[in-house]
This record gives structure tokens, C-alpha cells and sequence, in this order.
């Protein structure tokens, strides 16, 4: 592999910036993997953080809007992703606690609604087990769970 310099480093980190958000985490990284110095990873990473390329709140902003909206994740799943990012606790904490439980609950009712017609089950209550275990197995909380559940038992009382 042939020696990327500093300059070289921040120019391709700069347009990888430009054209999706990323995290120091994964700048690092990529760094890491040219076999940079520490010392210059440090450099090119000030630069692109007092540049605004890389600003770890708007990348956690962004990556729990997708996740959420397109991948269907709960919230304890997106908080582990953006653990595994290395994000820190209090944007961690500040960007989840910015999205409301009812983002939530309308992604999990669609959800379960899809999964009720796609399961087999012998009894309500078996039924109501297979909808849990996969809803946190999706990352969503147990309130949560429990709302869209009984939510959902209400609804189907309502059409008979």
C-alpha cells in the first residue's frame, strides 16, 4: 500500500465528507488503515473538525433520522450502533432523547401489523410472545412494546 501524506489524507476524507455525514470514529479509522501516524491523524482530524466536515452531533442526527425512518430500528438498538460509533454519551443521549415516543410507536405499530399477518400462532398469548421478542429484537423498549401491543389487541377488538 503506498504512503498516504497528510494533505492526501485530508483530501479524501474532506470529499468523502462532503458528500455523506461521518464520525471521528470512522475517520479515524480509515486513517488507521493508511497507517498514519498518530500524531497526524490528530492534525487531519482538528482540520476536518474546525472545518465543519466532521461534527459528530450532526452525523448522530442524521444516523438516528435513518434509522429509525428506514432501517425500522427502536431506540435501544440505534443507541448501541452509535455506542459501537464511539459517539459520545451526552450527544448520545441529547440526539435520542430529542426523538419522540411517537416516532416510535407509529414505526413499531406498522411493523407488527406486517409481522401479525406473517406469523402462526396457537393462541393470542403465543401470538402477543412471538410480537415482543421480535420487536426487541429490533432495539424497540419494552414500554414501547407494550403500547403498540395493547394498542393493537384494542383495534382488533373494535373490527369483530
Amino acid at each position: 500500500m503506498k504512503e498516504v501524506t497528510e494533505q492526501g489524507a485530508y483530501l479524501q476524507l474532506a470529499s468523502l465528507c462532503a458528500r455523506a455525514e461521518h464520525c471521528q470514529y470512522e475517520m479515524t479509522a480509515k486513517m488507521r488503515r493508511w497507517e498514519m501516524s498518530d500524531e497526524a491523524q490528530a492534525r487531519v482530524m482538528q482540520r476536518l473538525v474546525s472545518e465543519h466536515y466532521v461534527d459528530d452531533e450532526r452525523f448522530a442526527r442524521a444516523f438516528v433520522n435513518d434509522k429509525i425512518r428506514y432501517n425500522k430500528w427502536g431506540r435501544r438498538k440505534v443507541e448501541q450502533a452509535l455506542w459501537m460509533k464511539r459517539i459520545d454519551d451526552d450527544i448520545r443521549q441529547r440526539v435520542l432523547d430529542e426523538v419522540d415516543d411517537s416516532e416510535y410507536i407509529n414505526v413499531l405499530r406498522a411493523l407488527l401489523k406486517q409481522k401479525r399477518r406473517a406469523t402462526k400462532a396457537a393462541s393470542d398469548y403465543e401470538m402477543n410472545q412471538k410480537l415482543v421478542k421480535y420487536a426487541l429484537s429490533r432495539g424497540f423498549t419494552f414500554d414501547i412494546i407494550r403500547q403498540c401491543i395493547d394498542g393493537d389487541i384494542e383495534e382488533v377488538d373494535d373490527e369483530e
